[in-house]
């Protein structure tokens, strides 16, 4: 009897089997799906805007030059590095469900009035408008890591970081998918804008009724999955209600950390890189038009998001059976996820019009395997530090964002004829170099440990240690002192 009393109190009743801790994750999958899907429509509606014969003719086209596109695309990014560091102190002092619910407001508003400030002020209206929502959206990443942390326990974990993060694959894949062929309908170019506005619309009316900042404060939750949580993330009574200070110099001093903002800087030049580009080197290159080019650019985040699944069955599979240990698994997985891509990039670079089936081919295998960064490289942010992790993934997604400003402008420099090979050889082989030295240094220097500095007590037992340290300093001064008098 003692024995099964003692297991029953060890056993936490985990509640329903499909429960509002799933809610929650399937509702970030909608977040990052329509942010997503409203931030890279635009580079197939640039297509459309500036070739109107590629698209429905009825609507207005602009003759603007290689430079001024790049501008457009990277605008975005100019506001999105700005709110990265803000987005963790937010998400600490308001939630992750009001510091969510902004960006996509302000995307689904701003992607109505896209057609009317560009008839009004050309592109300088549209980079501005663009940079509006990169302010916003710069907000997303660092509240959904945080609120992963809050609602997923430990054996969860993978699983729901990992459906978040599937909106990144699911968005872009709509995004390329749908884009030209709305340009082609009667609504023209100006449709990717009013429908990406009405979707982002639904998904805030969803947010605001379903979703909660953590799990106490769930009015859907059953009391077995509240205490389950709660119980497995071993949270005492009232630890949403602290504030928990940041241990900077601890952090900033790790060389995980590092590691960490390394590979995921490497990740966002890459992804930055081949989101923005493909449809216009499979314009340029390829020769391919822009009805063909959104449903074969589409391809490769429909690989994606599929794949997905299959790295979070295999992270699930390794984990459970104990195939191997935790850092193994991350690091074996996001090897796959970089050098693959790496291999891929290179190869698309040598391939021209007549080779397309290839160059489709290679991009789609390249998107696949990019798709195991999730469970390789983006969850560890939470097993580094659960309680730190929107802060942590500030930071990181700060440098990839830098990153992705730069590579529109790069690729502006470097592709000054579109239809150039050799021009894209260059921008596919850099690519390929910063990821894999990424992933080399991730290997290296990257952990999957619980840091100290994770602690909520950690600065008052430094403090504490500091200071007694400091007595005891003083105290040996104090005799030496003594001894020479004496």
């Amino acid at each position: 009897m003692h024995v099964n009393t003692l297991a029953n109190a060890l056993t936490f009743d985990e509640g329903p089997v499909i429960g509002i801790r799933h809610l929650q994750a399937l509702l970030l999958f909608l977040a990052v799906c329509v942010n997503f899907l409203a931030r890279n429509t635009v580079s197939v509606a640039l297509v459309a805007m500036t070739n109107a014969a590629s698209a429905n003719p009825d609507f207005p086209e602009y003759d603007w030059t290689e430079a001024q596109r790049s501008y457009i695309l990277s605008s975005f990014y100019w506001g999105y590095v700005v709110t990265q560091f803000p987005s963790g102190f937010l998400t600490r002092r308001f939630g992750a469900k009001i510091v969510l619910l902004i960006p996509t407001l302000t995307t689904g508003v701003f992607s109505c009035l896209t057609p009317y400030f560009i008839s009004w002020g050309g592109w300088v209206a549209f980079c501005v408008l663009r940079v509006i929502l990169g302010l916003s959206q710069g907000l997303i990443f660092p509240a959904i890591l945080a609120h992963v942390a809050k609602w997923s326990p430990p054996k969860d974990r993978n699983k729901m970081g990992i459906i978040a993060y599937t909106g990144v694959a699911c968005g872009l894949l709509l995004a390329m998918a749908i884009s030209g062929l709305i340009a082609e309908s009667p609504m023209g170019w100006p449709g990717i804008f009013y429908i990406t506005a009405g979707i982002c619309g639904i998904w805030c009316i969803l947010w605001l009724f379903l979703a909660a900042d953590n799990a106490p404060s769930s009015r859907l939750i059953t009391p077995q999955e509240r205490d389950y949580i709660e119980r497995s993330l071993k949270r005492a009574d009232g630890f949403h209600e602290k504030k928990i200070p940041v241990p900077w110099r601890a952090i900033l001093t790790s060389a995980p950390f590092y590691a960490n903002l390394i590979v995921s800087s490497a990740q966002g030049w890459t992804s930055s890189m081949m989101n923005q580009q493909t449809p216009a080197y499979m314009h340029g290159v390829l020769e391919m038009d822009i009805k063909s080019n959104a449903l074969f650019s589409a391809l490769p985040y429909l690989a994606m998001w599929l794949t997905s699944f299959v790295f979070l069955a295999f992270a699930d599979a390794a984990m459970s059976r104990k195939w191997m240990s935790l850092n193994v698994m991350r690091k074996s997985v996001n090897t796959v996820a970089s050098w693959g891509p790496a291999a891929a990039q290179v190869g698309i670079g040598f391939l021209d019009k007549n080779q397309t089936e290839w160059a489709i081919a290679l991009m789609t295998i390249n998107s696949g395997l990019t798709s195991g960064s999730g469970v390789g490289s983006v969850i560890n942010t939470i097993d580094l530090s659960p309680n730190h992790s929107g802060t942590i993934m500030s930071i990181t997604n700060a440098s990839a964002t830098v990153l992705s400003i730069i590579t529109s402008l790069v690729a502006g420099v470097i592709v000054t004829d579109t239809s150039s090979r050799a021009q894209w050889q260059i921008v596919f082989g850099l690519t390929a170099a910063i990821t894999f030295l990424g992933n080399l240094v991730y290997i290296i220097w990257g952990s999957t440990d619980l840091q100290p500095w994770d602690d909520v007590d950690f600065l008052k037992s430094r403090d504490a240690e500091n200071n007694s340290n400091k007595f005891n300093q003083e105290k040996e001064e104090l005799k030496a002192l003594e001894g020479k008098t004496s």
